[in-house]
């Protein structure tokens, strides 16, 4: 016999092996688990079909885990639950009593869960206020089992059978997957063959973040000689290799099938005269039907007595863990014959006892298969008979268990029955907030292809809302797509469900194909005036391709639709655009108009459309150049999103803030920064186009261009797509900036005029992108003088009477580089106007740039002076860390022969980083090439080598460890 692996940590798992089996065949996935398990945070997907040992693989790592004094919180997806908001996450949490500290030492965000654990909420913070957004509310839960989860950890929390899990469960494990706790690992099982078609088990792509460990684990079939090693377990001396090779023919392998077998020989063993010796591989050879789980079920049933067997088909029936009294009733026993036969089930491990529920243990089946093997076994008429008992029971029960109730009305045949049901059950579930136990639902009912004009509309409105609310963008529109897909919908359903996917698309996404829905939807509203101004709003705001030349005529149709309308939110929505519109006209009249916006209403979406339109005008004013009115309007337009629960307002307020931090000059820690608040809100896809052109901004001044190059590319195609003309412009700024620095002005004119054709349409000559000077920068490296004048003559032009500060000062740029060649000393003069609005306005960066530019002027004429403006330019740039920036205007001393020598001569440094060394540091801490570093700091390739060599030397590390370094050696 060989040598026994090791035991299960479970010694008593009730399945009629005294000891259990053993663990088998998985000792590199073990490992595997087990060194991403001590690794925390991690994300662990176990994959396999049903009864490949998923389960056994989860509870071997984590029982270890727990012997050993570790905290594992496990929940369990189910096929057919009642509606609890993010119910196998919440059942887990209801494990984390024992660990929790005083409350005081509890952060207030947890108290968002006192309602999903009533039992632990004497022991968590109050409740905060609940917010009236759906989305709100779920990224305010999410905070809060991150919070507990921390509180708690190190721990693992294991989530069983997640291809069961409802879209609610989903999200909230996909946003925690992406934004883990330190010492949290989060372990997944599913079944890829049963999740739902094109549909990633966590509802979303998911990537796991640098900082998360993890593992990705397929299963496959166990070998022979696993399959050996557990029928000596269960079986002793009478385990031939003849059985062994038997039970792997009819399993194929499958742990689960292997299992049954086992079970069902231990106990024929048992009942055998004691010490026969029974020749079980022939026992096998001749069962009717091989290799299948069917007959092992089967001969367990066969041996129950009458109660036993109405325990087992009671049980078959209701398909889901049931209390004995349950049980009883349904299969229509007294208590003491029912009492019996389930006792009798349970030695028969027909049954088993699986998690107590709030009425205390409840019974099933071991596994899914089981159940359903069983549920065949049962006549059909007796089956009609406990469908309709257990429906009796059910509803005679408080709250009645809707769900359950709709898949018995279901069972039986009775459509209107169960349609009457199921709707009831979504609406249960979406007043108890388990959205995906309501989608689930309504996407059956409307599956239905009788279904009755009102009902089909009631359900795709309820579905459709649930989709909007949803934290994944791409899920949401596909969601309701396949809703609008349907050709039943009433015309102002489809109109409904239109708005709200166009409103998802240009908000969420900034895909301005959404506007071409929002038109279709305002003809199908056409009954509806209220919801139709609600589209005409969102096309006022549109611009690309010249259509922001309707925007007041949209905004009038919005003002007339509502003209008799009670319905203040949307009045609050018109004037709310009316201010933005105001705003990306840099008309001024629009400050004194934001002191009249309401900051209290009865209504939450007056003060949703107050915060929105605060964002507005303060996203804008930072394109105006009103820097510190723009910072006061997106703080008052970030605290009160808070308070009107609108978190994508928040989140945008958020990002303009760091947008401002950028131009302030606070570039310390920006990138990481713009990674949380991207982890954070990862739906939102404005976060990540700000943070590619603010972060490609940076990166060209360290003189990465290629990379930067790169990401502004993408940035571009993707602004685009985007309802307003700005992001566009502002990528195509930058790439021609790029590659006029790169020597390139063909190619920079190549990118910049078919964008100056778009400002042009537009009109967006206030929102200063940096596209002008830019342009006419590459027109005159072009030879295109004419051009050049042309673009600097709209400019002025078109920003006549307008206030917009950010604007003017690019304008003087463009006036100073037309006047560069004529006439210097003008230009210089242009440049310093430009320097000095820039240092009015707040930017460092840009008043760096107009001070080299003016220095650059005078080499010719006045030299003394422009060493002195070339040496505080570069100096800007060094305290913002623009490390090629002031590379180039040294160069320019150097070259000009403005360079000043050391009163000392060279001075040696020792083991301490020379100012080069310093600036090749800092390079190689962002990830430069040497090829980058050369270009960046005008050095041939061989004297940086030589150079990084040095540096890497006098540092100690290797070139990956330089980052981790930099901050102690030379903290800026």
């Amino acid at each position: 016999m060989a040598t026994k692996p090791e035991r299960d940590g479970d010694a008593q798992r009730g399945d009629g092996l005294p000891d259990g089996l053993p663990f088998v065949g998985r000792r590199s996935e073990l490992e595997l688990l087990q060194h991403a398990l001590r690794e925390p945070p991690a994300v662990v997907m176990i994959e396999g079909e049903a009864g490949i040992g998923k389960s056994r693989l989860a509870r071997q790592a984590v029982g270890a885990l727990s012997e050993a004094g570790g905290r594992v919180l496990t929940g369990f997806c189910h096929p057919l639950r009642e509606p609890f908001p993010f119910g196998p996450v919440s059942d887990a949490l209801r494990e984390t009593g024992r660990w929790l500290p005083p409350v005081d030492q509890i952060p207030p965000t947890a108290g968002a869960l006192a309602s999903l654990l009533p039992d632990l909420a004497h022991r968590l913070p109050p409740p905060p206020a609940r917010p009236s957004d759906a989305r709100a509310e779920k990224y305010q839960l999410v905070q809060a089992v991150r919070t507990l989860l921390e509180v708690v950890g190190p721990a693992v929390l294991l989530v069983e059978d997640l291809h069961w899990a409802d879209d609610a469960t989903r999200e909230l494990l996909l946003l925690l997957a992406r934004d883990l706790p330190k010492g949290l690992s989060l372990v997944l099982t599913y079944r890829a063959e049963d999740l739902p078609p094109h549909t990633p088990v966590l509802g979303s792509t998911y990537r796991r973040p640098a900082t998360t460990s993890g593992a990705e684990i397929h299963l496959t079939p166990l070998a022979e000689s696993d399959i050996q090693q557990l029928a000596e377990a269960a079986l002793g001396r009478q385990a031939t290799a003849a059985l062994g090779q038997m039970l792997f023919e009819r399993s194929a392998g499958l742990p689960l099938v292997v299992e049954e077998d086992l079970l069902t020989l231990s106990e024929q063993s048992r009942r055998s005269s004691l010490g026969a010796v029974r020749d079980f591989a022939a026992e096998l050879q001749h069962a009717e039907v091989p290799r299948a789980l069917r007959e092992a079920v089967t001969e367990r049933l066969a041996v129950l007595s009458p109660a036993g067997t109405a325990i087992a088909e009671a049980a078959a029936v209701l398909a889901v863990p049931a209390a004995e009294p349950l049980l009883v009733q349904v299969a229509g026993l007294d208590p003491e014959q029912g009492s019996a036969g389930l006792i009798e089930a349970l030695h028969a491990a027909v049954l088993h006892e699986d998690a107590p529920g709030p009425s205390g243990f409840r019974y099933a089946f071991r596994h899914a298969q089981a159940q359903q093997v069983a549920y065949q076994h049962v006549p059909a008429p007796r089956r009609s008979q406990l469908h309709r008992r257990a429906m009796e029971v059910l509803e005679g029960q408080s709250p009645a268990p809707l769900v359950q109730i709709a898949h018995h009305a279901l069972a039986l045949g009775d459509e209107t029955a169960w349609l009457h049901r199921a709707e009831a059950a979504a609406d249960q579930a979406i007043a108890l907030g388990d959205t995906g136990t309501a989608a689930a639902l309504l996407h059956q009912i409307l599956a239905r292809p009788q279904l009755t004009g009102d009902l089909r509309a009631r359900a795709a409105l309820a579905l459709a809302r649930i989709a909007a609310n949803r934290v994944d963008y791409t899920s949401s529109a596909a969601v309701l797509r396949r809703i609008l897909s349907d050709p039943q919908l009433p015309a102002t359903t489809r109109g409904e469900i239109r708005l709200t996917l166009g409103l998802l698309m240009v908000n969420h996404a900034g895909d301005q194909s959404g506007h071409r829905e929002l038109e279709q939807a305002i003809e199908e509203l056409a009954g509806r005036s209220e919801r139709a101004a609600r589209a005409m709003v969102a096309m006022a705001m549109y611009e690309q391709d010249g259509a922001g030349a309707q925007s007041e005529a949209w905004l009038d149709r919005a003002d007339r639709a509502i003209r008799d309308s009670p319905d203040e939110g949307v009045r609050a929505a018109v004037g709310a655009t009316r201010l933005t519109l105001l705003a990306r006209d840099g008309n001024p009249a629009v400050w004194a108009l934001l002191d009249r916006l309401p900051r209290q209403a009865d209504d939450p979406e007056v003060l949703r459309q107050t915060a929105r339109a605060l964002y507005n005008v303060g996203e804008l004013a930072i394109e105006l150049g009103h820097d510190r009115r723009a910072a006061a309007l997106l703080r008052e337009s970030r605290e009160l999103a808070q308070h009107a629960a609108t978190a994508h307002i928040e989140c945008f307020s958020r990002i303009a803030l760091l947008r401002l931090d950028y131009l302030a000059g606070h570039w310390a820690d920006l990138e990481e920064r713009f990674a949380a608040l991207g982890a954070e809100f990862a739906d939102i896809a404005m976060a990540s186009m700000e943070q590619t052109l603010v972060l490609a901004r940076l990166v060209a001044a360290r003189g990465q261009h290629a990379q930067a190059l790169q990401q502004l590319e993408v940035a571009a195609e993707q602004g685009r797509k985007e309802s307003h003309v700005t992001n566009f412009l502002r990528a195509a700024a930058l790439i021609t900036a790029i590659r006029l620095a790169d020597g390139s002005p063909a190619g920079a004119w190549e990118t910049a005029a078919p964008a100056m054709a778009e400002l042009r349409m537009a009109a967006a000559w206030a929102r200063a992108t940096g596209l002008v000077p830019a342009a006419v920068e590459a027109a005159l490296a072009c030879g295109e003088r004419a051009d050049a004048v042309q673009l600097a003559e709209d400019a002025e032009r078109g920003l006549r009477d307008l206030d917009a500060p950010a604007a003017a000062a690019e304008l003087r740029l463009a006036r100073g580089l037309l006047l560069l060649d004529a006439d210097p000393a003008a230009a210089a003069e242009q440049f310093h106007d430009a320097q000095l609005r820039w240092q009015s306005i707040g930017r460092p960066y840009y008043c760096a740039q107009a001070t080299e530019h003016r220095g650059r002027a005078l080499l010719g004429i006045r030299p003394h002076d422009a060493a002195a403006q070339l040496s505080e330019a570069a100096a800007g740039y060094d305290r913002l860390g623009a490390t090629s920036d002031a590379a180039r205007c040294r160069h320019t001393l150097r070259e000009f022969g403005l360079a000043r020598p050391s009163p000392r001569g060279r001075r040696g440094y020792g083991d301490q980083l020379s100012p080069r060394e310093l600036d090749v540091a800092r390079l190689l801490a962002q990830g430069a090439s040497n090829q980058d570093i050369a270009r960046a700091l005008f050095l041939s390739p061989r004297t940086v080598e030589h150079h990084v060599a040095r540096t890497l030397k006098k540092l100690g590390v290797p070139r990956e460890g330089v980052r981790e370094v930099l901050v102690r050696v030379a903290p800026d």
